[in-house]
């Protein structure tokens, strides 16, 4: 079974400091900030650019005991997934030849989100957004 999705929502890199990444991102490239926010009752800061096609996302863990503190540790700030658009997340998730990773989360403006299973896609982190 394909994946039904309307295409690529955004590319998603792990920072430990918003501020410090937007000198690069924003500042030194030229990628203006769409939208900022904090979410997941204060987990994260998500930072969407503006990429002409699509958006980059900078993730940065808030929370001291956040798995994306983990990460950062033992990869460094990087690339950490890429996000599909969808028209429903639960159907979409329904119909997933891949199963999830973790149950859903909250996504930029409200959007909910979740992330796939890795060890289905030989290790490569996909999330799925939309209504």
């Amino acid at each position: 079974m394909a994946m039904n999705h309307l295409g690529l929502d955004h590319l998603a890199i792990a920072v430990p400091d918003t501020e410090a990444a937007l000198k690069i991102w924003r500042d030194r490239l030229g990628f203006p900030v769409v939208h900022s926010e904090v979410v997941n009752q204060g987990a994260v800061r998500l930072t969407h650019l503006d990429l002409g096609n699509t958006r980059l996302q900078l993730v940065e863990p808030l929370s001291p005991g956040h798995p994306l503190r983990e990460w950062l540790a033992r990869n460094g700030p990087g690339l950490h997934h890429f996000c599909l658009k969808v028209t429903n997340v639960d159907q979409a998730l329904a119909e997933s030849p891949v199963p999830a990773a973790a149950p859903l989360h909250q996504g930029i403006c409200g959007q909910r989100a979740v992330f796939l299973d890795k060890a289905a896609t030989q290790g490569v982190q996909i999330e799925l957004t939309g209504g």
